[in-house]
């Protein structure tokens, strides 16, 4: 029966990383001021700071115009990933999960762009006098399901490699 269903099923874990998404945000607000930091272990942090741009705050001094390109670029992307998941059979583990992390996260990060004017990051790495900037759920799900994706596809040219052998 799982077989003859879309890839659409994958949307249950889309959710689940949306609710982790928005509970974690939603602590650190309630919890913490800007910019306050929590020491968790020798290496990391719950630092609450507010992301004006993208990924590593690029574009964030960029006047406001930002939110809404990027904006933009979210929901183009969860159109998109959601039709794939449509298309795609409900077994295809792999480029299910991958696709319903990224979608999470950029609708993590949507939400936060529309509902506040920015990204809320509070998981900060480092190590002696470097620091990651810092980040959320939402972005650990895009890189996890980006690097699936990437695995899908060494994978998949892997084995056309082995075919035309």
């Amino acid at each position: 029966m799982l077989a003859k269903r879309s890839g659409l099923i994958w949307l249950t874990l889309s959710a689940l990383v949306l609710v982790l998404d928005w509970g974690t945000k939603t602590w650190v607000v309630s919890a913490m001021s800007l910019r306050e930091s929590i020491d968790v272990l020798p290496f990391f942090n719950i630092t609450y700071v507010h992301n004006y741009g993208a990924a590593f705050s690029f574009l964030s001094d960029a006047g406001g115009w930002q939110r809404w390109f990027l904006s933009a670029i979210a929901v183009t992307i969860s159109v998109l990933l959601v039709w794939w998941l449509k298309r795609l059979p409900a077994t295809n583990k792999l480029l299910g999960s991958a696709y319903a992390l990224v979608l999470a996260g950029a609708l993590g990060n949507l939400y936060d762009r529309l509902h506040y004017g920015y990204v809320i990051d509070f998981i900060h790495v480092y190590y002696q006098e470097w620091h990651y900037p810092a980040f959320n759920i939402a972005d650990c799900a895009i890189c996890i399901g980006a690097a699936l994706l990437l695995f899908d596809a060494f994978k998949s040219s892997s084995k056309e490699e082995q075919a035309h052998e």
